[in-house]
C-alpha cells in the first residue's frame, strides 16, 4: 500500500493520533510546512500491515532515512536494537532534549540506536531547532 492508497480518513487519524508532529524528531508539521508522511513502523516490505496500529505520522527525512530498517546500532554497547516504537513506547522513556532542545539525546538503547539510525540531529534539523528555539516554538512540551 502507497501514501496514495492509505484513505484519507486513516491519515487523519494517523496525524491527529501523533500531534501533527513526526513520531521520531517531534518537529511539528506546521513549522516545517509540508505535508508529513505515512510511516509503516514494521515496512511493509518485512510484512508490516498498512492498520492504524502499524502506523505513524514521519517527517520525509526521517522516513527517507529510516526506510525498511527496523533496528540499528547502539553506538554505546555496539548491539543492534529495535528501533523506537511510537505506537508502543514512550517518546520520553527514550529520549531527551539536550543543549536547550538542539539536540535529542538516548536515555536507552532503543532510544540511541534510534537517534543514530535515524540521524536525528542531523545538521539541517539542529540548524532548524536553533531557530524554532529562538522563536519560542521548541522544545515542545511532551
Amino acid at each position: 500500500m502507497t501514501q496514495a492508497s492509505i484513505s484519507s480518513i486513516l491519515r487523519q487519524a494517523v496525524a491527529d493520533h501523533f500531534q501533527h508532529r513526526c513520531c521520531y524528531c517531534l518537529s511539528p508539521e506546521h513549522i516545517v510546512g509540508a505535508e508529513f508522511t505515512i510511516d509503516h513502523i514494521v515496512p511493509q516490505s518485512l510484512g508490516g500491515a498498512s492498520t492504524e496500529e502499524n502506523l505513524c505520522l514521519a517527517c520525509w527525512r526521517c522516513n527517507l532515512t529510516k526506510r525498511d530498517l527496523i533496528a540499528a546500532i547502539d553506538q554505546e554497547t555496539g548491539v543492534a536494537v529495535r528501533l523506537f516504537n511510537p505506537r508502543l513506547q514512550n517518546w520520553s522513556d527514550h529520549f531527551i532534549w539536550q543543549d536547550g532542545g538542539l539536540l535529542i539525546g538516548g536515555l536507552t538503547s532503543t532510544g540511541r540506536a534510534t537517534v543514530s539510525g535515524l540521524r536525528l540531529n542531523r545538521s539541517t534539523l539542529v540548524n532548524a531547532r536553533r531557530l524554532w528555539v529562538e522563536a519560542g516554538w521548541h522544545p515542545p512540551n511532551e
